[in-house]
């Protein structure tokens, strides 16, 4: 009971710390990046700062001995494959916030959680009940009411937008899938992908950047305020990367879509609190809408736990072939019959 309730605690914390560190992320680059802010426009590079800040902490980890001392072994081509889906999932859900209105690049968002459950399903074999495909569907129609303003797509947005989707979903599958078929933690898989992906990111984005902006990042004027929110965005970021992996360790990439909404939510609230961002009578609407279908999704999923265990439970155990009197009676013959073939056995000279 303990146990379990240790585990809860800990679950609570993983969701705890990707909400809060999500949140701060998503602030201090708002600061950073808005043009009424520093104006450092260069998404995909300020990315590959991310990564490089959490492959070097997972390296100080590493040298201080935090980490597992039988490090799990993962196939280097495995980990360059995630890493590329990785990086093509941020680039292309970059420039499809560039390419596309506002209100398509939330319904991009939102189609993630069917085209995860359609990934797991097709993958994994993974069966969803009625109650979790209505909780999904409730969160999915709370959060674009709540988001979803004007809608607007052309070809290439909507050719990024649909590499964005499927490169973001297959990357949180893989996440889960990669730990448990090496049996490796959240934090020394990060610790692995990390350096690839931040070396591949630094390598590339200034030319991403470029086509995306027209802007070239060694044009910037670092100033001593830029740079402060440069190192906190970076340092939020290790924690964002670390949670994401562990609630997806946790949980599953559906749950990680469906309650991560939550993010949505108070990302609303703050921007209403701290940057003046009107709150309609529709967006509060959606937003009691959406954090409803996530307290249903919640209930849902413990309610197929608790209906798999009771299934579980009500099995009757097998019936032996044999009676106990059998059994015993022929354990009886063939022992006799083994000691009497030793008695015959002819002794070596």
């Amino acid at each position: 009971m303990e146990e379990k309730k240790t585990s809860s605690v800990s679950d609570v914390g993983a969701w705890a710390m990707n909400i809060f560190s999500s949140i701060g992320i998503i602030m201090a680059n708002k600061q950073l990046m808005s043009p009424s802010g520093f104006g450092f426009v260069y998404a995909t590079t300020l990315t590959g700062l991310h990564f490089t800040m959490t492959a070097m902490v997972g390296l100080a980890s590493n040298a201080a001995g935090y980490s597992s001392s039988a490090a799990k072994h993962v196939p280097m081509l495995e980990l360059i494959w995630f890493s590329i889906v990785a990086n093509v999932s941020i680039t292309s859900m970059n420039l499809s916030l560039m390419l596309n209105s506002v209100g398509f690049y939330q319904i991009s968002k939102l189609s993630m959680i069917p085209v995860v459950c359609i990934m797991e399903w097709i993958l994994h074999g993974k069966n969803y009940s009625k109650q979790v495909k209505m909780a999904v569907g409730v969160v999915v129609i709370g959060v674009g009411v709540c988001t979803v303003t004007d809608v607007k797509v052309n070809a290439k947005g909507f050719l990024s937008a649909s590499v964005g989707v499927l490169s973001s979903s297959l990357q949180q599958i893989s996440i889960g899938a990669l730990q448990k078929k090496y049996s490796i933690g959240s934090f020394e898989l990060l610790s692995k992908t990390a350096p690839i992906q931040a070396f591949s990111l630094l390598l590339t984005g200034p030319f991403v950047d470029y086509f995306i902006t027209g802007k070239v990042v060694t044009d910037y004027s670092l100033s001593a305020n830029a740079f402060f929110f440069i190192v906190l965005s970076c340092s939020l970021a290790v924690f964002c990367n670390l949670s994401q992996y562990l609630c997806i360790g946790r949980f599953s990439a559906t749950s990680f879509q469906v309650l991560g909404h939550m993010k949505t939510v108070c990302i609303l609230i703050l921007g209403w609190l701290l940057f003046d961002s009107q709150l309609t009578l529709k967006n509060i609407t959606g937003m009691a809408v959406a954090v409803v279908g996530m307290i249903i999704y919640s209930w849902a999923v413990e309610f197929d736990k608790q209906s798999k265990s009771k299934f579980i439970n009500n099995i009757p155990p097998s019936k032996p072939s044999f009676s106990e009197e059998q059994s015993a009676f022929l354990q009886h013959q063939i022992d006799r019959d083994s000691v009497g073939k030793d008695l015959e056995a002819p002794q070596s000279k």
